[in-house]
């Protein structure tokens, strides 16, 4: 099977143009881009980098998941991040990936040469300031997930996730509030339960739960109805007012 093509290459009606690290771009740094970017499409399971490898690029998530995971010396792996679209992928200045990138699902990249990017960031304030921008949500995405993995009950810890998902899906659409979102979910319940340390029973039990009580509604496998975002949010033992994620 070929990977998946992506038609939309034109800057000015990409899917994730407002959120991703070229967002407050100007037509001469579009322009740049466009001199230094490729695309590269790849299938649901297909290995993007490996850790240790050379990297010789950077890249916007432009549609599909992909997972960061590491192994340790005696083979065991730990799912640490996912990467969403408009997400970034690849850290300027450093040469060697320091974890395995895999795609979730068909996954496009936008890629830009890693030598000429750095070069724009020198001489750009607005995107490198839109990068620390993005680094900076990364690292509060992070504090948050360690309160998901430590201190949550199983079901606030699938509903965490949900919710997360949720509101990126609301924020790339531009929508006022997650209401009524709907999404394919980007993770098998076995790899939910890696990501989050639970076993594949609870997963599919919580999940079960939360259908049964109105939280969510699955249509087929993999497709997510929330009805109402602020009944989702309740679920995560959160206080939070289900604002959407900036």
């Amino acid at each position: 099977m070929k990977p998946p093509v992506f038609n939309n290459r034109e800057c000015g009606t990409c899917p994730i143009r407002h959120r991703a690290v070229c967002a407050r771009c100007e037509e001469p740094e579009l322009e740049y881009l466009e001199s230094i970017k490729y695309y590269r499409s790849y299938e649901a399971g297909q290995p993007i980098i490996w850790s240790g490898d050379q990297l010789d690029f950077v890249a916007s998530v432009v549609v599909g998941i992909a997972s960061l995971t590491q192994t340790m010396e005696d083979g065991r792996t730990q799912m640490i991040g996912l990467l969403l679209p408009s997400d970034f992928l690849g850290r300027p200045g450093r040469e060697i990936a320091p974890y395995d990138v895999t795609a979730v699902s068909n996954l496009t990249l936008c890629c830009f040469r890693r030598k000429p990017f750095e070069k724009l960031l020198d001489t750009t304030h607005h995107v490198s300031q839109r990068l620390l921008e993005m680094t900076l949500d990364e690292l509060d995405a992070a504090r948050e997930w360690m309160l998901v993995l430590g201190r949550k009950t199983a079901r606030e810890k699938i509903a965490s996730l949900l919710s997360i998902i949720a509101r990126r899906e609301a924020h790339l659409n531009m929508a006022r509030s997650p209401d009524g979102s709907k999404f394919d979910l980007p993770l098998t319940r076995e790899a939910m339960a890696n990501y989050l340390g639970l076993t594949l029973e609870t997963v599919s039990r919580q999940i079960s739960a939360l259908k049964r009580d109105g939280v969510i509604i699955l249509e087929g496998n993999r497709k997510v109805f929330i009805p109402d975002f602020n009944r989702l949010i309740a679920e995560t033992g959160d206080d939070a007012d289900g604002g959407l994620l900036t």
